[in-house]
């Protein structure tokens, strides 16, 4: 019986230790996982300040200015371009073709819907009820 008590507890001992070693070399793999992914996380950084300072670059109004002074051609801008709000011409209003069908045909009268008509029902007044009293 003592025999069998030390094989069983023999391969709990290696039982144990082949699982605390699969931790372990589990453990190992995530933190290279994690290394790795943090390495990315930097260069995606790197790249986006990069990216950044391109863009600041290309957008720098001189820049801008020279690319459209050399392919588009704009005119100075003169003092007789610049007019007061009040020199503008009124803007047309929109067309609404639509409405003027519905008028041409007598429909452009508002039409009643089922909430008009039940704010525009009369409300009961209330009548005065008595009101019961509790023996003082």
């Amino acid at each position: 019986m003592l025999r069998y008590l030390n094989v069983l507890a023999i391969g709990a001992l290696v039982g144990s230790a082949v699982y605390a070693y699969s931790i372990k070399y589990e453990t190992m793999l995530f933190s290279a996982q994690i290394g790795k992914t943090t390495r990315a996380i930097e260069r995606e950084h790197d790249t986006i300040g990069r990216l950044r300072a391109e863009w600041a670059y290309l957008s720098r109004p001189e820049r801008i200015q020279a690319l459209a002074d050399k392919h588009l051609d704009l005119q100075p801008l003169a003092l007789s371009q610049i007019v007061r709000l009040n020199d503008l011409p009124d803007r047309a209003a929109p067309v609404d073709t639509i409405g003027r069908k519905l008028e041409a045909l007598g429909l452009a009268a508002p039409t009643a819907t089922p909430q008009d008509r039940v704010m525009s029902a009369p409300t009961p007044t209330p009548t005065a009820t008595p009101t019961a009293t509790l023996g003082h």
